[in-house]
């Protein structure tokens, strides 16, 4: 709509001063001719905005205009609310600012959309981590929030999962991502991904050169620079794909019972049997993994390959057969 690309261009030059009639329509997805015409309806609704010719030209706002946010939709005004975390923001010690922007942006709303994101904090509440896990402890994430910041190198006794278990590492902190509760660091050099929970020791001073008679208190910390391009959003979708692609590295082709289902499980044949039962590939990470995962199925499920997994579910099975039978022999309850 008009309205609101008017107040898209206005919120541009804002906040990103001097551009140039094709950066605004390449901003906004829509022709040159069409940016022309919106600037003049700007200027005829008394907008101070000026535009210069020339090779370094553009459009610019007068200086110290700004406009309120009286061009918010409704549904924009919901989704600045919706989006707002308050566990998360309040992790990284950001929670009272948060509290504070919400507030002035609720102030500079219409009364009509102050009513709208009342009632969506009202209805909605964003609860990230799951039920059965405790919250993780995290005593460095303010640390490692402030390096990423400030572009300061960490040094951290960092604990993973295979041997040796504790290692130091030193960290060029891009940013941090929250997944399902949990709270990531991705650092160069590589760039890694590294479990903020499970840094043991942090500190800005190299332990291998660091005066051991300094107190360490007027050291400011050694500065890195952040690459250029790196966009932390693009580096966490690729991450998960290859974390996904390393994880599941076998297959497995299963019969399943009627109305049963396997998460990322695809149909072999596309068709259901006779006897109602479907064939389908399953995704794996190894043979242990997948054992104990399709036991949990019971008698709802088939291994028919790798040969490895259908024997060893067969010889748990025979166990448990062995195990329970006096029971069924015996009468017990």
């Amino acid at each position: 709509m008009k309205s609101s690309r008017l107040v898209s261009i206005l919120l541009l030059l804002q906040t990103r001063g001097r551009m140039t009639a094709a950066q605004l329509a390449e901003a906004l997805e829509v022709s040159v001719r069409t940016v022309y015409r919106d600037v003049e309806a700007l200027g005829a609704a008394g907008v101070p905005l000026y535009g210069d010719a020339g090779h370094a030209g553009g459009y610019r706002l007068l200086d110290g205009y700004r406009t309120r946010l009286t061009g918010l939709t409704t549904d924009e005004a919901e989704a600045l609310f919706l989006a707002g975390a308050p566990g998360p923001a309040a992790e990284l010690g950001l929670g009272p600012v948060l509290a504070a922007a919400q507030l002035k942006v609720r102030a500079a709303l219409p009364a009509e959309l102050r009513e709208h994101v009342d009632r969506i904090s009202g209805r909605f509440h964003l609860d990230a981590p799951g039920w059965y896990a405790d919250a993780d402890e995290t005593p460095f994430l303010h640390t490692v929030a402030d390096a990423v910041w400030n572009n300061r190198v960490l040094y951290a006794m960092y604990r993973r999962w295979r041997e040796p278990t504790d290692v130091r590492r030193r960290l060029e902190p891009y940013g941090l991502v929250l997944k399902a509760g949990r709270w990531y660091v991705v650092a160069g050099p590589g760039p890694r991904t590294f479990r903020v929970d499970q840094i043991l020791e942090l500190t800005t001073a190299d332990p291998t050169t660091a005066d051991p008679t300094s107190s360490g208190a007027s050291d400011s910390g050694e500065e890195f620079v952040r690459p250029e391009g790196f966009d932390l959003a693009t580096y966490w979708t690729a991450h998960q794909r290859d974390f996904h692609d390393r994880l599941y590295r076998g297959e497995a082709v299963v019969r399943l019972a009627p109305g049963v289902t396997l998460a990322r499980a695809v149909p072999v044949n596309g068709r259901t049997e006779s006897d109602g039962w479907t064939l389908m590939s399953v995704p794996i990470e190894s043979v242990e993994h997948a054992h104990g995962e399709f036991l949990r199925l019971g008698a709802d499920i088939e291994v028919l390959a790798p040969p490895e997994l259908r024997d060893r579910i067969a010889r748990t099975v025979a166990q448990l057969a062995e195990r329970y039978g006096n029971l069924l022999t015996d009468g017990g309850d």
